[in-house]
């Protein structure tokens, strides 16, 4: 891996962990707080991390100025495979072998990091990776 793409997934990993952040927060609120369903609250909790993720790395890790509408709907696309199997996968785990929610939350985003990495990378900006202003600097 250079040096470029060894960076790229830096930014990646620590706007993932922005994300994450938003998306334990929140999560965390409407699950406890507003003592919504699990699944519910694990739902959209995942909504906004993906807005919050989507943003910044296809401004700042990706430097794309490709078809937003297409990247929008491929990551949509994404989620519409991860998002249902996640959410078993939670309701699995968490309701049915009665493990810890949040480690469970932890492990899909784990999960999720490391698949919408590569699925960005090789497929949503596979020909507008450094196209922006951002990169030309």
């Amino acid at each position: 891996m250079n040096k470029k793409e060894l960076l790229r997934t830096l930014k990646f990993v620590l706007f993932s962990a922005s994300a994450g952040i938003i998306q334990m927060g929140s999560f965390a609120l409407l699950n406890e707080l507003a003592q919504l369903d699990y699944w519910l609250s694990y739902l959209i909790a995942l909504v906004l991390s993906v807005v919050w993720n989507f943003t910044f790395n296809r401004k700042f890790t990706f430097k794309s100025t490709g078809n937003i509408t297409r990247a929008m709907l491929l990551v949509a696309g994404y989620y519409c495979v991860f998002t249902p199997l996640s959410t078993v996968l939670e309701h699995y785990l968490a309701d049915t072998l009665a493990w810890n929610e949040y480690i469970v939350t932890f492990i899909n985003m784990l999960l999720n990091m490391v698949t919408e990495f590569l699925f960005q990378r090789f497929v949503v900006y596979r020909n507008s990776v450094d196209n922006n202003e951002k990169a030309k600097v």
